[in-house]
């Protein structure tokens, strides 16, 4: 396979890739109304430890680090998004 081919599957799967993040954060929002009708914090700890588990279990030992990585960063931009938009809320 030739450099362009595979760059450009790098980016189908950068479009697919933006297209579940916007869903997710859409997701995020929703979270972010119920958890404000609650009055509970935007972080929940025991939460991200089990899907960090998940995670680690979900793929090859030689990307666990990076996958732990990739949805540490999830997690973070989506406490960053819950708190900018429960301003708003």
């Amino acid at each position: 396979m030739q450099l362009d081919e595979l760059r450009g599957k790098i980016d189908q799967i950068d479009e697919e890739l933006l297209r579940l993040f916007a869903e997710r954060m859409e997701v995020v929002i929703q979270i972010a109304a119920y958890k404000k009708e609650q009055g509970l914090p935007a972080l929940d700890k025991k939460r991200e430890a089990e899907k960090l588990e998940e995670i680690a279990k979900k793929v090859r030992p030689d990307l666990e680090p990076y996958a732990c990585i990739l949805y540490d960063t999830l997690f973070e931009l989506s406490r960053r998004y819950q708190n900018t938009e429960t301003e708003v809320l």
